[in-house]
């Protein structure tokens, strides 16, 4: 086999002291030495130019460009489920708080770890909370900046008003200056249904009759009749007559003109009045004196008395707002004026709330009404 020869080397060590030069041999091990890259470079370049801070410059750019395109993801990600919109900027101050994380130099991390991208980058699973967390730190970090833009139900409320959420009262306060509008001017209703009001304010006030009529009165009418064993042709003809009165008379064992079972029927229903338009509220003059009476039992009559109560309250709110019209005598004054001044009387007596807790009384009745046996 061959032989390796062994690394010497020959150097003159001199001694100022001695004054003479002795030749001395070096023998270097024939172990050979590992040395990390980094380290040869630093003894190989004194002069403080030292090429580890390059490398580590470029593992920054290197971890920088992986961690900008994973935030790119997570805003992405984020923005298709949220339905809040994100600043502008959240992007960047996302990247800002990943960036405070980088080792400044990689002698502040481990060896083992320092070029790795693990200590920066988020499992997917938890990367909306990890993110979620950045946001918090950031807004705490930045309390001069600027809110956050408004919820999408305040949005909607600007943009798409049938979409906006209410207060009950505040429906019914719009209902009672329609209702007194059209005391003035009898086509505003018709108009307003036809679609040719277009101003914001036709428009609550229409999106208001639609809650009166849809989230109302008429969900516990149709409860009502579901629960009941009521003729179709008694159901029409209290739907037709805006006005009722019950009475209690002899008793007699016989059908009940209601349900046509065999019942104690001790009550006279009288029905009366014009039938009228349900949307416009117009009326018909035709057969205007007719009236109809008809005898029930007491669970009958009392479920006529909550059926008719609800069902006609809109129609007797606008009569009461056209006498109150009627009344007010005051001539050559623009409508607007008018209608102002005659709603601010009926909200500061009181007249407004009282009327509507009586259709808050009305639909509780409707909600409780037993189911019939």
């Amino acid at each position: 086999a061959r032989r390796k020869r062994s690394s010497t080397s020959v150097v003159y060590d001199s001694d100022d002291s001695e004054g003479s030069d002795i030749l001395v041999r070096k023998v270097f091990s024939k172990r050979r030495c590992i040395m990390d890259a980094d380290e040869s470079s630093e003894e190989q370049q004194p002069d403080g130019t030292c090429p580890a801070e390059s490398v580590s410059a470029s593992r920054k750019q290197k971890m920088l460009a992986k961690l900008k395109e994973l935030v790119r993801q997570r805003a992405a990600r984020r923005s298709c489920r949220s339905a809040n919109c994100e600043d502008s900027n959240s992007e960047v101050s996302i990247e800002e708080e990943l960036l405070c994380r980088l080792p400044l130099t990689p002698s502040e991390g481990s060896e083992t770890d320092s070029g790795s991208m693990k200590d920066f980058v988020v499992e997917e699973d938890s990367d909306d909370d990890d993110i979620d967390n950045m946001e918090h730190v950031k807004h705490e970090n930045q309390p001069h900046q600027k809110q956050p833009n408004p919820s999408n139900n305040e949005l909607l409320a600007r943009h798409i008003p049938q979409l906006s959420r209410c207060d009950h009262y505040v429906h019914f306060k719009r209902i009672v200056k329609a209702f007194l509008i059209n005391a003035i001017d009898g086509t505003f209703l018709s108009s307003l249904y036809a679609g040719t009001r277009q101003k914001r304010y036709a428009q609550d006030m229409l999106l208001s009759f639609h809650y009166l009529d849809d989230r109302f009165i008429q969900p516990r009418l149709e409860n009502l009749i579901c629960r009941s064993r009521w003729k179709d042709r008694y159901k029409e003809r209290v739907d037709c007559y805006p006005d009722v009165r019950i009475s209690l008379k002899n008793t007699k064992n016989m059908s009940c003109q209601a349900c046509e079972m065999k019942r104690s029927c001790r009550f006279n229903v009288l029905l009366s009045g014009r039938l009228y338009n349900s949307k416009t509220l117009e009326v018909d003059d035709f057969m205007s004196d007719d009236k109809q009476v008809l005898k029930v039992g007491v669970v009958c009559a009392n479920r006529t008395r909550v059926y008719h109560s609800l069902k006609h309250f809109k129609y007797k709110l606008y009569m009461d707002c056209s006498s109150v019209a009627e009344l007010d005598g005051v001539e050559d004054e623009p409508v607007k004026d008018t209608v102002e001044r005659l709603f601010s009387h009926l909200e500061e007596s009181g007249w407004i709330q009282k009327r509507y807790n009586d259709l808050e009384d009305y639909m509780e009745d409707a909600d409780n009404f037993q189911e019939e046996k």
